[in-house]
């Protein structure tokens, strides 16, 4: 017990601080309250608001192009299984049914 004693002061010497005050400085190093803060303030500014804002703009710009062609309808066996139906409406449709996009298990329903 008395050895380790001696040896952390002779550290503490040898880096002529005490113990208690190697133990602050380590500490503090840890928060960066001021250095950390800056840093994502910069990010949120200079990374995050741009990257939404040409999202937006993609969005935006894809949008401006219309109708978009539905794919053509195969009956995969694996898809669109209705083993109960559904709570609402006929039991068919899900819930955010599109009846442009989304075919039902026999196929489109304008078709």
């Amino acid at each position: 017990m008395a050895a380790a004693a001696v040896s952390v002061s002779r550290l503490s010497g040898l880096l002529g601080r005490s113990g208690a005050q190697l133990g602050r400085s380590m500490s503090s190093g840890a928060h960066g309250e001021e250095g950390s803060a800056r840093m994502w303030k910069a990010l949120t500014y200079f990374v995050a608001l741009p990257g939404v804002g040409v999202s937006m703009l993609n969005v935006f710009l894809k949008s401006r192009h219309g109708e978009h062609e539905r794919p053509e309808f195969v009956a995969y066996p694996h898809l669109r299984i209705r083993s109960k139906p559904f709570p609402w409406g006929d039991g068919n449709h899900t819930l955010f049914h599109n009846s442009h996009m989304n075919p039902l298990p026999t196929g489109y329903e304008d078709e």
